[in-house]
């Protein structure tokens, strides 16, 4: 079984819409190349494209054939370091992705579209952990600047203004964006790694 394609249709922009369709088509061939038998994807409007990019490659009842005896994963390539850069701009997504899914989560609401995807618990607790990381472990930024308690805490009040002017000033108000806010904070700067971020959401929904 393949993985979820997160994309979703983009109403109103032609463009970027063939874009994210253009993702969805990509994966899904390549996940039929690979050997998988189906795939899921986010949006219902996506399944008659996962289906012909399968229907293309698959032509029995599955793949069981295809081993892909070419593919040697070891222990090493398993615990290998990312490489990459730690962007200003991967912090603030982070921070708008994980509050406004946990604002969305203690609103009853599970698989949340952001920013042309569909999002559901893990990848919020992606975003808060990332954060975790880099705080626990000295990280920096490209540009030098070190991610401690107050670069994090100031970029979470400033995306708080973001969320704010995104959803609109009385859907902000009516929300609870304000316990979301807190919640992630006390996430991303707790001394351990809490074991599930919905944890303290639960906590925060039995004092309704």
């Amino acid at each position: 079984m393949g993985g979820m394609a997160a994309q979703i249709p983009i109403k109103g922009d032609p463009r970027a819409n063939e874009s994210a369709l253009a993702k969805v088509r990509a994966d899904k061939q390549r996940e039929a190349g690979d050997g998988h038998d189906g795939t899921w994807v986010a949006h219902p409007g996506l399944v008659a494209l996962a289906r012909e990019a399968f229907d293309s490659v698959v032509q029995a009842d599955n793949q069981l054939d295809r081993l892909r005896e070419d593919v040697e994963v070891s222990a090493e390539d398993l615990l290998q370091v990312p490489e990459g850069t730690r962007t200003e701009e991967g912090l603030r997504l982070n921070i708008r992705v994980g509050i406004r899914y946990l604002e969305a989560w203690m609103r009853g609401v599970g698989c949340v579209p952001l920013y042309h995807l569909m999002e559901d618990a893990a990848t919020a607790e992606i975003s808060r952990t990332q954060i975790w990381q880099w705080l626990h472990h000295g990280a920096t930024l490209e540009d030098g600047r070190p991610v401690d308690r107050g670069l994090v805490q100031h970029t979470i009040d400033e995306e708080m203004d973001v969320i704010a002017g995104e959803v609109g000033a009385e859907r902000f108000a009516a929300g609870r964006y304000t316990e979301a806010a807190e919640l992630f904070s006390s996430l991303c700067f707790s001394e351990e790694l809490a074991e599930f971020l919905t944890l303290g959401a639960y906590e925060i929904l039995k004092t309704d």
